[in-house]
């Protein structure tokens, strides 16, 4: 598999990565090790996860995503692996998250307690990649900044980035850190995918004149580019499907990654697929790895099957014609993810 820069950092890694965020939940411990084991075999060196995995966030299992990749992780060699994971953003904002009693902050005693407990359920002593995993833009960049400087300084990690990041956002820590000469982030971790193109509005060029890598999650829009919920099917223990059925806030994410528009938008994005000979599913991971300003596509999978058949996106390169087309659909159904 074919390797890409993290930013301006000393990795590289696959232009494929395996996102973990179900492991544990929707997905058990046995089948999770079958992914792993299958992506590993592909090819695939770049493994993200979060404290705060697998999703849907709740206590009953919070943290049990990173106990299952260091659990897998012992049987390998730990330098053939580059580790992806993310601290919780702050609690006092649009969600609450189930760990440090909900007052998660990006602060030097949260970072600290949360590197500490990651390392434990991962069981390794260091993190090539660690993430901010939603920004505080209330706080000073400087607080943030200056406790990632020194984990890197002592070795526990080896870059640093950040996550569901605005344009704003990355400038002002990317200023902050050029200014008071601070770690800076290597790479931003956003939505990304053939029905959220928002990221290129502003924060591609950010990427592009400041050298960040985008690690897109997502591209396949939650499964929903699969075709899955198209003509009014509602799949049996799919995401969003579960996602209808629980909270207020995981309603709103249900309707926003499947509604009219994004459901016309994968038709349309079939229909260009089926013209060319190409998977579908192929055709969106391989359409996220083709953007310049991307370094690794973080791709999910419940089974070993599925992500067979996501990584027949792997050595797929899409010709201009078929861009083309594809940004004729984005033209003529504009920002399909409300």
């Amino acid at each position: 598999m074919k390797k890409r820069r993290l930013g301006t950092s000393s990795m590289v890694v696959s232009e494929i990565g395996l996102g973990t965020m179900t492991f544990g939940s929707s997905c058990d411990e046995e089948t999770a090790f079958k992914i792993m084991d299958l992506a590993y075999e592909s090819g695939i060196d770049f493994f993200d996860t979060a404290e705060i995995y697998p999703v849907p966030p709740e206590a009953k299992w919070v943290h049990r995503t990173e106990e299952i990749v260091g659990k897998w992780m012992k049987g390998k060699p730990r330098d053939s692996i580059i580790l992806a994971t993310k601290v919780c953003g702050p609690g006092h904002g649009w969600f609450v998250p189930p760990v440090r009693s909900g007052k998660t902050a990006l602060d030097r005693v949260n970072i600290r307690r949360a590197i500490e407990g990651s390392l434990e359920r991962l069981q390794t002593d260091y993190i090539d990649l660690y993430q901010t995993h939603w920004p505080d833009h209330d706080m000073r960049y400087e607080d943030t900044l200056e406790v990632l400087t020194e984990l890197e300084e002592e070795g526990l990690i080896r870059a640093a980035g950040c996550s569901n990041e605005t344009a704003w956002g990355l400038m002002k820590a990317l200023q902050v850190s050029e200014y008071h000469g601070l770690i800076k982030y290597r790479t931003i971790q956003n939505n990304f995918s053939m029905v959220n193109r928002r990221f290129e509005d502003a924060l591609a060029q950010v990427c592009r004149k400041e050298q960040v890598s985008l690690l897109p999650y997502s591209p396949l829009a939650g499964g929903v580019l699969s075709g899955k919920y198209n003509d009014n099917q509602v799949p049996k223990n799919a995401r969003f499907t579960k996602y209808l059925e629980s909270g207020e806030r995981q309603k709103k994410q249900a309707h926003r990654f499947v509604n009219d528009k994004t459901l016309s938008s994968t038709a349309a994005f079939h229909k260009i697929a089926a013209e060319a000979g190409i998977h579908p599913i192929a055709m969106a991971v391989a359409w996220s790895k083709q953007h310049d300003f991307v370094a690794s596509t973080l791709i999910g999978a419940n089974t070993p099957e599925q992500l067979r058949e996501i990584l027949g996106g792997d050595e797929l390169i899409l010709s201009p014609e078929i861009l083309a087309k594809i940004d004729e659909v984005s033209k003529s159904i504009m920002y399909p993810m409300n």
